[in-house]
């Protein structure tokens, strides 16, 4: 039997509200409706997923999705030991027995195939069935099912089906304002206050390129990233060009553009 204490969170994560998400996904898990977050990189998504579970005071498994995931990978598999057979259940079955949110984080990465198995726990059944074992799994009433992806990498490949979406609640989340930015980046790092405006500024200037030579702009958890360097000694313009602008880019003209933004904020 596995041991549900350690899908706990301990320690109460940092996030800080950007509206009123909070008491919407308070009411979406009363109801235990299932719940969609989108949004780009890095702005915060499963952050917020981890916060409500301890705020809830629920166990949290997640799964980074993928495209080599199979069903098997969610729901469990028989495995060959030394007394024969044995069913070791998948992370999506572990929470659905024992009551868990289960986290798929960037679901789209999944084969269409495999999130098809997530249907029957996405309505009023709130069942999981386990063909290959002959079980019917009743979810645990604290059961609720979340996923997250990022809409900017949709493609004709790589995209809900509508049958899967509209299963869902769902949140669209965004790189926050500047100054609640500035904040998280103070809290989370221990910058000052005039180094975290100067970083947010640098990344609305990459933000405003997305689209026009970059498909993402620089995410709070790179200026994460930065801050961190910088706390650690490492000079601004430095932290700046190694967390911010050469993870997102190989075009010369864009780290060009981007670290000139850097050198006139950083005299």
């Amino acid at each position: 039997m596995t041991d549900i204490s350690q899908y706990f969170i301990q320690d109460e994560p940092f996030y800080q509200p950007q509206a009123d998400e909070v008491e919407l996904y308070q009411a979406a898990y009363a109801a235990r409706l299932p719940v969609m977050i989108k949004g780009p990189t890095g702005c915060g998504k499963s952050r917020f997923v981890e916060y409500m579970a301890w705020h809830l005071g629920k166990p949290l498994i997640t799964v980074a999705c993928n495209e080599d995931m199979t069903a098997s990978d969610l729901v469990g598999r028989y495995l060959l030991d030394a007394n024969g057979t044995r069913w070791l259940d998948g992370p999506l079955t572990t929470a659905a027995r024992m009551g868990a949110i289960c986290y798929l984080d960037e679901v789209v990465e999944a084969r269409q195939d495999t999130t098809v198995v997530i249907h029957p726990l996405t309505d009023h059944r709130r069942t999981l069935p386990l063909d290959k074992k002959g079980e019917l799994i009743h979810a645990h009433p604290d059961f609720q099912l979340v996923i997250s992806y990022n809409p900017g990498y949709q493609s004709l490949m790589k995209d809900l089906k509508q049958s899967t979406k509209q299963r869902f609640s769902a949140f669209e989340f965004d790189y926050p304002k500047a100054k609640t930015e500035s904040l998280i980046l103070q809290k989370e790092t221990g910058i000052d206050s005039t180094l975290s405006d100067q970083l947010v500024k640098i990344a609305h200037a990459a933000r405003n390129l997305k689209g026009h030579g970059l498909d993402e702009g620089i995410s709070t958890r790179l200026l994460t990233y930065a801050a961190k360097l910088m706390v650690e000694g490492v000079e601004a313009k430095a932290a700046c060009k190694m967390a911010l602008v050469r993870p997102i880019t190989d075009d010369p003209d864009i780290c060009d553009t981007l670290d000139h933004a850097i050198n006139t904020v950083f005299v």
